[in-house]
């Protein structure tokens, strides 16, 4: 189900925690089955219980839970733009529409092309760089006025 080069990274999480503990890991788990499958299936997140000697369900509802972990398939890059508040009142919704025009998408869909899809996050932790939006859940991007959304999508569509 996971290359062996995934299992290894979920092998070295699983270290981290006491050996009756590995279902400690699984966050780390599935965030490494995303990477290596672009989403998680249902057989996928199954596939982890049973790897932490866990119930499917306990994992499943990690995966619900965090807005991180994606259950259907997304585009090659997701963009996740908060609009909590803090990022509200600095330009979040503005930015949030922008992007919604630019790429002729809503909330939770994924361009024609497969490029992008959008989703809707909660605070990420960084209310003084707002308006901020994190692509594929690892890089941050502040500040993200109209010029900066053109540069960054050029840039991804390279």
């Amino acid at each position: 189900m996971l290359s062996p080069e995934s299992l290894k990274k979920i092998d070295r999480e699983i270290a981290k925690y006491p050996v009756d503990q590995k279902q400690s890991a699984c966050m780390s788990a599935l965030r490494i089955a995303q990477m290596e499958k672009g989403w998680l299936a249902k057989e996928t997140i199954e596939f982890v219980a049973r790897y932490l000697d866990m119930p499917s369900i306990a994992a499943y509802e990690v995966a619900t839970f965090y807005n991180m972990y994606d259950l259907t398939p997304v585009g090659a890059k997701k963009i996740t733009i908060c609009t909590n508040l803090p990022c509200v009142l600095s330009g979040g919704v503005h930015a949030a529409e922008y992007l919604k025009k630019k790429l002729g998408i809503d909330f939770n869909e994924t361009t024609a092309d497969g490029l992008f899809t959008l989703k809707e996050g909660e605070c990420m932790g960084a209310c003084g760089d707002a308006p901020v939006l994190l692509l594929n859940n690892h890089r941050m991007c502040s500040w993200m006025t109209e010029e900066k959304i053109d540069q960054l999508l050029a840039d991804l569509k390279k």
